[in-house]
């Protein structure tokens, strides 16, 4: 008798030992999402997606960076079924760290452009970005502006802002500039943009826009969605956005995009929910959300970002931002681009 009621202690301090455990550690069924999108960006999708199927999904937020580290630590043992992150160059750096897995969807390649996918299936892109650029239209004329190059020209003088070279999106834009024009013009137009700088680079897109509605530029570069938000919250201010390069290689875009886990529980599951998310009803919810563009060009897009008029988007695959991150982010050292 005394053994049983051992036995009953020990199984009584397991099942709260189990308890206590991270809902993650103890998910049996459903799907676990690690995710560099915030919460109010993905839980909705996850809500439908739960709703529609009865697929229940468990998700961590974090910055690309301590995910991709987190995925790496853990090895086999991780819960993760699928990653979410932004930035080709994120996901490339996650395909190359070896804990994203190739996928064959006929569904996927369907509905994601080759240029916004991994050519090996590891990663998805699921919403498109554009980083153009925003002008003063009380003090700049459209048919002023060209080009992203163009913006390296003397005449931009003191009128030019920038966001930070250590923020991704600058190294990617400078990396695609790499594989297009070449590392030793790249560099040329680099060094000309910060000879141009109205002040040192901001931290965000944001601030950057507001110093050019406050007239400290007059011109700067930045991700739509950001212009947007300001838009949104500030309706009367006089900034718009120009498209560059239309008559070259077009706008340069990147993605916000998914992989499934290497070592992915619930394989099947996370390709659903992956293609799910490149189809119709995800797409507009998906896109929306943050004033982006849908990755699936059937979708229609969002009537806010739509009235900001149509564009020729740069056709190079986008994983060439991740290729050249690093040469992007010594180019950009040696141009003194802070």
């Amino acid at each position: 008798m005394g053994g049983l009621n051992l036995f009953h202690r020990n199984l009584t301090a397991i099942l709260i030992g189990v308890s206590l455990l991270s809902p993650l550690a103890a998910v049996a069924e459903g799907l676990v999402v690690y995710t560099a999108r915030k919460e109010h960006l993905v839980k909705p999708l996850f809500d439908a997606y739960t709703k529609k199927t009865g697929v229940n999904i468990e998700y961590i937020t974090d910055k690309a960076a301590p995910l991709l580290a987190r995925l790496q630590a853990e090895g086999r043992n991780s819960p993760a079924d699928m990653l979410i992150t932004v930035d080709a160059g994120n996901l490339w750096q996650a395909a190359e760290k070896g804990v994203l897995a190739p996928v064959q969807s006929a569904t996927l390649e369907k509905n994601i452009p080759a240029h916004l996918r991994d050519q090996q299936g590891r990663w998805f892109g699921l919403s498109v970005r554009a980083r153009t650029i925003v002008y003063a239209t009380d003090r700049v004329k459209a048919g002023e502006l060209s080009t992203y190059e163009g913006l390296a020209d003397s005449k931009w003088k003191g009128r030019l802002c920038l966001r930070t070279s250590k923020k991704v999106y600058n190294q990617s834009l400078v990396a695609m500039m790499i594989a297009q024009k070449g590392e030793v013009e790249a560099e040329k137009i680099v060094k000309g943009w910060v000879n141009n700088l109205a002040t040192a680079p901001f931290s965000n897109d944001t601030k950057v826009m507001e110093a050019i509605a406050a007239g400290q530029c007059d011109v700067g570069i930045v991700n739509t969605y950001y212009y947007g938000r300001l838009m949104k919250k500030k309706p009367g201010t006089q900034l718009a956005l120009f498209w560059p390069n239309q008559g070259g290689r077009g706008v340069h875009v990147n993605i916000s995009g998914a992989g499934v886990t290497k070592n992915a529980k619930h394989r099947d599951a996370a390709i659903k929910l992956i293609e799910w998310l490149s189809g119709e009803e995800a797409q507009k919810i998906f896109a929306s959300l943050n004033m982006e563009y849908p990755a699936n060009p059937a979708i229609q897009t969002d009537a806010t970002v739509s009235a900001w008029g149509a564009f020729k988007q740069d056709q190079l695959n986008v994983a060439r931002a991740g290729e050249l991150q690093a040469a992007s982010v010594m180019l950009m050292d040696r141009a003194g681009y802070k």
